[in-house]
């Protein structure tokens, strides 16, 4: 397969556009939850496009980036779709995220 690189990014795009259309669908799935089984969350998709975003001279704040992956302002998205974090939840990311 040979894809040329304006075309592979273009294809990338895509891509992380329908993760974000299936992250803000499925509402249901906490971070903590995608934390504990993938490592990566919600707020690491937006800390590594504002990383990004830097790496390239582009201002993007944390909060833009959270809306971005959001859809949302990330508060808005918190108060309407976040639950407490249970004790096995708690117990498994401290498990998970020992350094």
């Amino acid at each position: 397969m040979t894809i040329d690189e304006k075309t592979q990014t273009e294809l990338e795009a895509a891509a992380f556009r329908r993760l974000l259309e299936h992250l803000r669908s499925r509402t249901d799935v906490q971070n903590i939850d995608m934390m504990n089984l993938a490592g990566f969350c919600r707020n690491c998709l937006s800390n590594w496009f504002e990383d990004a975003a830097k790496a390239k001279g582009v201002a993007v704040s944390r909060d833009e980036a959270r809306r971005m992956v959001y859809g949302m302002p990330y508060e808005e998205w918190k108060a309407k779709h976040q639950s407490a974090a249970s004790d096995d939840q708690k117990a498994k990311f401290a498990q998970s995220h020992k350094h």
